[in-house]
């Protein structure tokens, strides 16, 4: 049990202050009576009867003061709920191609576009993450339900270097592993990383429930084969969906001083979603993106949360005072 006004809870001080005084006002009462009162006139089995009775509505309504003290303070609960829930890993192309202007107004800016209409037809129990990889990869933000943060991510996204395909799905592919609570199998996560990633450990499991949406233009210029990373997460059970970015006409640019002829290699991408049971798609075909969350398939899982419970120490409060109210009435003809 956890609280978000915590100091509140210093009022709990005030009961044991109405207790003395209630005991003090009993033995005032006491004194009276056995100095005013008639001798005889109640039996000693009635007197005590009485007052264990007389004790309790005032005992029920001290309970009932501190239960509502207590909700002032706004309890929360860790609750464990079961819900279906599916992972979307949004693997972002961020190399210097991905400034060429054959998408308007760049490529980058486009594939940012297809992925935020993407992002705001997901229904609440699908959870994104966003992966950036140029010749390296590089987890950026685990999954998450917050669509607000993971846009932020995505908006934050600029051109770097060269394009390996191969890494940007590994990483994606170690992103869903640990999400899915177990241990990561790569031995780095940076996109300067001096050489290409490679798998630390053999992994093993099932994922269905996950699917990375690959949004690049295609074009593969360095270590590991994007081939061999799309066999990998197809044994794993992840459907890779790709998103070509860029005209098969291509575009030049200038590249550190360089010009560049760069153009969409759809054979590759369509590969890769061939080989892992998932579907390419144009970035320009924006509708037929909000399909790829249908062909999830949710898994059950068990997650703790905090529920405020305010409310139900209120209600318990408010029957509390109800009930000392009406042992009173039934007692003694009057409220304690």
């Amino acid at each position: 049990m956890s609280f978000i006004w915590t100091p509140l809870l210093y009022l709990l001080l005030i009961v044991p202050l109405l207790l003395w005084l209630y005991f003090r006002a009993q033995r005032q009462r006491r004194d009276l009576a056995a100095r005013y009162g008639s001798m005889g006139v109640v039996n000693d089995a009635a007197k005590k009867s009485v007052g264990i009775r007389r004790h309790i509505p005032v005992f029920v309504f001290l309970f009932a003061i501190t239960i509502l003290i207590t909700s002032i303070a706004r309890p929360q609960a860790e609750v464990s709920l079961p819900r279906l829930e599916g992972t979307v890993i949004l693997t972002f192309d961020v190399s210097g191609s991905m400034a060429a202007d054959d998408l308007k107004p760049t490529r980058m800016e486009a594939a940012k576009a297809a992925a935020t209409e993407f992002v705001n037809k997901q229904p609440s129990n699908v959870l994104i993450g966003v992966v950036a990889f140029s010749d390296g990869g590089l987890s950026i933000q685990p999954p998450t339900n917050d669509k607000a943060q993971t846009l932020e991510t995505i908006y934050r996204l600029v051109p770097r270097r060269g394009t390996s395909l191969g890494n940007g799905i590994l990483v994606s592919l170690n992103t869903i592993v640990v999400s899915a609570g177990d241990p990561p199998f790569l031995n780095a996560t940076s996109p300067s990383a001096p050489s290409p990633l490679e798998p630390d450990s053999a992994i093993q499991g099932w994922y269905p429930s996950a699917v990375i949406v690959l949004l690049s233009d295609g074009e593969n210029n360095q270590n590991p084969d994007p081939a061999a990373a799309a066999d990998l997460a197809a044994d794993l059970g992840i459907r890779i969906y790709t998103i070509g970015i860029g005209s098969t006409e291509g575009a030049t640019l200038e590249v550190e001083g360089f010009t560049v002829f760069s153009q969409l290699d759809e054979e590759l991408l369509q590969s890769v979603s061939y080989n892992t049971g998932g579907q390419y798609y144009k970035a320009a075909n924006e509708a037929d993106l909000a399909r790829i969350y249908r062909d999830l398939e949710p898994k059950l899982s068990i997650r703790t949360e905090n529920i405020e419970v305010t409310s139900l120490f209120a209600g318990a409060g408010m029957l509390l005072f109800l009930a000392a109210g009406a042992l009173s009435l039934l007692w003694f003809g009057r409220v304690p």
